[in-house]
């Protein structure tokens, strides 16, 4: 018993070292399933073990050597393949609230406000979902992937009827346009208005199963709505929409966003 403990602390540092490579190994599995690159790095992955464990078993060196040469253009191959998913993993990174700033954050909601207010004036539908603490991976994957700044041009543009991209939502992530075109699960309740349309029970349905903010703007009278916590605020004044969105997203209160 003196012995397993004695081992137990001498090699405590090592059974953590499993523990996180094997954290971290799980975790990019889940991140990477179901990308396009994952086949790929899977027959390499296997390859280089089966390699590896031939060379050590029939002690093939001119193998272990060129297996050891050839581990850093490996590496660059994977990072090359998987171009794509690393420069989403660190913009999420960027994006995420522990980077951000209160004044950029405070920014981008007068940005919003000034685009929503701006839709509703030329009456043009919108259904927008501002990302909040949950992922809207999910929903994004469903749309157009985009991947651009956030700019009133864009959203005039996007939401102008007729385009290929008017139908569905936007997902907005920070200062980011995630995607468009994206189908948000539409709500059931059986309590609500049926005049309410088809991008108000979108809206309503995310904020069902999300903690997002969901602005919405009526193409048939302009009128503005905010959607949260599986709420409803109707005809939001253009005048109140900028403090609304800062209450949701900052938890100010009006004192403190008028400052």
């Amino acid at each position: 018993m003196n012995e397993v403990i004695e081992f137990a602390i001498d090699h405590w540092d090592d059974a953590l070292e499993i523990a996180i490579l094997s954290i971290l190994v799980y975790g990019a599995y889940l991140y990477l399933r179901g990308t396009r690159g994952t086949r790929i790095f899977m027959g390499v992955v296997v390859a280089l073990i089966a390699l590896q464990l031939l060379s050590q078993l029939l002690d093939l060196r001119v193998i272990g050597f060129l297996l050891g040469s050839l581990s850093v253009f490996v590496a660059l191959a994977l990072v090359i393949i998987f171009q794509p998913e690393l420069r989403r993993v660190v913009a999420e990174i960027a994006s995420h609230p522990l980077f951000s700033s209160p004044a950029r954050k405070i920014e981008i909601i007068d940005d919003v406000a000034e685009t929503v207010i701006e839709l509703a004036n030329r009456q043009i539908g919108a259904l927008i979902a501002i990302e909040n603490d949950t992922q809207l991976r999910v929903f994004a994957d469903s749309g157009v992937q985009i991947d651009a700044l956030f700019t009133k041009e864009l959203m005039l543009t996007v939401f102008f009827p007729r385009t290929a991209l008017h139908d569905g939502g936007v997902i907005l992530r920070d200062d980011r346009v995630v995607a468009a075109a994206c189908i948000f699960p539409v709500s059931q309740q059986e309590s609500l208005d049926r005049s309410l349309g088809l991008r108000h029970r979108a809206a309503l349905g995310l904020t069902e199963e999300t903690d997002s903010v969901v602005l919405v703007v009526s193409e048939e009278t302009g009128g503005i709505t905010i959607c949260h916590h599986n709420e409803l605020e109707r005809n939001v004044k253009p005048s109140e929409l900028r403090k609304r969105l800062a209450k949701l997203l900052l938890n100010d209160d009006d004192e403190e966003t008028d400052s």
